[in-house]
């Protein structure tokens, strides 16, 4: 029996209106009957059609034609009739209640061929039905049977049979039913929804809604979080608002997901991009990971208050170890985390932290609370406040506070070697004013507490800024091309140790430069008045000075030449640069020695430290100098995209006259400390180094610092680095420092076959002949969810050695349960790349 396709038109105006037999459908349901079915306008009229135009209905009758279905990405065929007469006011109500959010659905599944269409999407609110066959009466109810299709705005639904009741907006649709809009997607059986309203229910769904989150870190890309599941039944509560009995939900594929929430029953509220799960389990590879009565979960990957999964691990220090975060996620710009932890050799500690974010404010509070310790029998606390302000437009304030009970409370209590070494926790407020564009004042109030955990080796205590004040300036805009700065500072220092004297330190260094600026070279000759005055408070029986003034002139001229040319080197055309620079200081000598060591120290050596005015940080000495630095650089750069292939660099300073001034001083029993041994030769050490690609996805950097005065190198580092893709990478160095260091580190990350991926790091002391450093680690990655295991092991000196284990399982955008070593690897493995996107240490949200 032949299909022949009946399409539909309303024909509008009063007159006819009172002659509309029973067989009529509103104007806002039917196709345009030239463009809908590729019906020719001059059609034959059968001797039905003829008979149901004496009663105002056109039927037109068409050839047969496969049936095809294209999707509705670009639906052109569709122009609805403009709504007039009595259907006009059911199709405004219609438009009126329609939303412009997007409906959920799923990733796509089987379907029937579909019909082919061209032309345009209906207008919001307008609603376009298509079928095989269609009957039914208008405003009332209208039936599409065979490959029926209802349409409004960008929401598509279809399904075998259509029931459309124009009075509710109701649409009841059975078999191969599938609901679209946008990228989400729900399929089944059947299905009843009011569609201006978005209410009703879906039998035995499989339902996938697709959001977009934001990125975690500013100039990131967005990333899609595509979540669905399947449940008995999804009740439709509104826009964007779902209820379902019996479902599942998760961000692997709907249809065999790695793991998934099962609830008796879950809410999806898509407004707030949250779930609620009661009566819910999280499952893992069909295994029961851990039963909740109820539970909130993100639906986008954003933070949501709940407890968290535990956090597990184990170390030599600490024993097993079990934390258990509970997450208050208090406003958008508010969350706390309470975190219990329980560590079978030291007993139960409470933790908390509490993070604060304003307009012109944010902060992070933090605290720890052991209330005794079952191996020292002591109560142990740890407390930290990191708080930045903008006070007003010109005025920024900080606070950096830091403290612990005891000295051994990190070596104790933390498996990071980064946080297990601190010895000095800084505290200290700060507030800047910015004046203009060419000047700024601050003030600073710093002290510290000073960690002595290793008895044979003693901390010193840095002094206490009680406070700093400073204010600098510079105008690069005088007559003439003329550059000025003034930098000065007032700062009183204290210490709590009696033997190292208070003082206050006023020092004044005003500075006038003329950079003359050319294509190809530049030359900037500066004079300047480095001025300090002491007021030292002495023991009386002291024989040094405690009153102290100093003045030394400075003079530099920095100048340099860029030259470039054609070249080709290895078969690659490059642009080659040689860039020569010289650089002459003399600054006069002034006797220092009685003079404290307050906040100085001497600069490492290096191509930074050989163009500086001075050998020391701080303002308590000014070496005397009179001498030339010369240094060549030269690049071979890739001419199309301006990337440097390769950089050599090569310098070295020459002295005309010996060192004088030193970082050695009297101390307040007029006993000399010697830190350091003038130098005599009139040369320094020779620096050389080099960067670039030494071949393909190979990588060589290195610095020698060559003694020509005793012919041996007192410093040399190297690493070679292959890193051929992503997640590929090997890392090869080795550091030496005469008398210091001598270290062998080997690291990387690399594929093992079947998702996995092994990472490492070893780091030996040749010197002392031990392991100092070693971590090794596996990563899994199931495409929705990761699973890692790392061991550690550090020593923060040659007796005391740490051991910890990391066991994490990372579920895409929901949780991450157990301690995460991703942190650990990046800082020790250079090159490494996350498998996944992070999931964070706010399990079910990402931090």
């Amino acid at each position: 029996m032949r299909l022949i396709p009946l399409l539909l038109c309303w024909m509008s105006g009063s007159a006819m209106a009172a002659d509309m037999p029973a067989l009529v459908v509103s104007p806002d349901l039917i196709r345009n009957p030239v463009t809908a079915r590729g019906t020719k306008s001059g059609a034959e009229t059968t001797p039905k059609a003829a008979a149901a135009a004496s009663t105002g209905v056109e039927v037109r009758e068409v050839k047969p034609q496969a049936v095809q279905r294209v999707e509705p990405v670009a639906p052109a065929a569709r122009v609805p009739a403009a709504p007039t007469g009595a259907g006009a006011k059911a199709a405004s109500a219609t438009a009126a209640t329609t939303a412009t959010k997007a409906m959920p659905a799923a990733a796509p599944v089987p379907t029937r061929p579909e019909p082919a269409s061209s032309g345009t999407m209906p207008a919001s609110g307008a609603t376009e039905i298509s079928a095989v066959r269609i009957s039914g009466t208008r405003a009332v109810e209208l039936v599409a049977d065979g490959d029926a299709e209802l349409q409004r705005g960008e929401m598509l639904l279809t399904a075998d049979k259509l029931i459309y009741r124009e009075p509710t907006d109701e649409a009841v649709a059975e078999g191969n039913v599938r609901l679209r809009q946008g990228r989400d997607e729900m399929s089944g059986p059947s299905a009843s929804i009011v569609l201006g309203e978005r209410t009703g229910s879906f039998d035995a769904p499989r339902y996938s809604i697709v959001r977009t989150r934001e990125p975690l870190e500013p100039g990131d890309p967005p990333r899609e979080v595509n979540g669905g599941g399947r449940a008995s039944v999804l009740y439709f509560e509104g826009e964007n608002q779902y209820r379902a009995e019996n479902a599942t939900w998760s961000t692997c594929s709907v249809d065999d997901p790695d793991w998934y929430i099962k609830a008796g029953d879950m809410s999806l509220d898509y407004d707030r991009e949250m779930g609620v799960a009661r009566d819910s389990t999280v499952v893992f590879q069909g295994v029961p990971l851990f039963w909740m009565p109820w539970a909130e979960f993100p639906l986008a990957g954003q933070r949501q208050s709940g407890v968290l999964p535990p956090t597990i691990g184990y170390s030599n220090t600490t024993g097993f170890d079990l934390a258990v975060p509970y997450y208050w996620n208090i406003a958008p710009n508010y969350d706390a985390t309470i975190t219990p932890r329980w560590m079978s050799q030291r007993g139960l500690q409470l933790g908390g932290e509490v993070r604060y974010m304003g307009e012109t404010y944010r902060g992070d509070v933090s605290a720890e609370w052991l209330s005794r310790d079952n191996k020292t029998g002591e109560e142990r606390t740890l407390g930290s406040l990191q708080h930045q302000q903008w006070i007003t437009p010109a005025l920024y304030g900080s606070l950096d506070l830091n403290g612990v009970s005891d000295d051994d409370y990190f070596e104790d209590l933390s498996s990071n070697i980064s946080i297990a070494s601190k010895v000095n926790l800084l505290r200290e407020g700060r507030l800047i004013y910015t004046g203009s564009e060419w000047w700024s004042a601050s003030a600073l109030v710093q002290s510290y507490q000073t960690l002595n955990p290793d008895p044979d080796e003693t901390v010193t205590t840095p002094y206490r800024r009680l406070p700093q004040l400073q204010l600098n300036a510079s105008r690069p805009d005088l007559p003439g091309g003329l550059n000025f700065a003034w930098n000065s500072e007032f700062v009183n220092f204290s210490h709590p140790d009696e033997d190292n004297p208070d003082a206050t330190r006023f020092v004044a260094y005003p500075q006038l430069s003329l950079p003359i600026e050319r294509s190809g070279y530049y030359i900037t000759p500066k004079i300047g008045v480095h001025y300090t005055s002491y007021d030292i408070d002495r023991d009386p029986t002291a024989t040094l000075r405690d009153s102290i003034t100093r003045s030394i002139p400075i003079v530099s001229i920095d100048s340099g030449m860029t030259f470039e040319r054609e070249a080709n080197f290895f078969g690659r055309d490059v642009i080659q640069t040689l860039e020569p620079r010289l650089y002459y200081l003399k600054t006069a000598y002034r006797y220092q020695e009685d003079i404290p060591l307050f906040d100085t120290s001497t600069y490492d050596f290096g191509f930074a430290q050989i163009f500086s005015e001075n050998l020391y940080s701080g303002s308590d000495r000014i070496a005397n100098a009179n001498q030339l630095t010369a240094a060549v650089t030269s690049r071979l750069i890739n001419p199309e995209t301006g990337a440097e292939w390769m950089k050599v660099l090569l310098g070295q300073r020459y002295y005309f006259e010996d060192q004088r001034v030193t970082s050695n001083y009297y101390d307040e029993s007029g006993t000399l400390v010697e830190n350091e041994t003038a130098r005599t030769s009139k040369q320094a050490d020779v620096l050389a180094g080099f960067s670039g690609s030494v071949a393909a996805n190979t990588t060589l950097e290195s610095l020698w610092q060559y003694n020509p005065r005793d012919d041996r190198t007192e410093r040399f580092n190297t690493t070679l680095r292959y890193q051929p893709g992503f997640a590929k990478t090997l890392n090869l160095s080795y550091r030496y420092t005469k008398d210091t260091l001598r270290d062998l580190d080997i690291s990387g990350q690399w594929p093992l076959g079947g998702r996995w991926y092994g990472v490492t790091r070893l780091t030996h002391s040749l010197k002392e002949d031990r392991l100092t450093e070693a971590i090794g680690g596996i990563e899994y990655d199931g495409g929705c969810w990761v699973v890692r295991v790392a061991m550690h092991r550090f020593a923060t000196d040659a007796d005391d050695v740490t051991k910890s284990v990391f066991i994490q399982l990372e579920l895409n955008d929901l949780a991450s349960i157990g301690t995460s070593p991703v942190n650990l690897i990046k800082r020790s493995v250079p090159g490494y790349g996350t498998i996944n996107e992070p999931g964070g240490n706010r399990v079910f949200g990402v931090e």
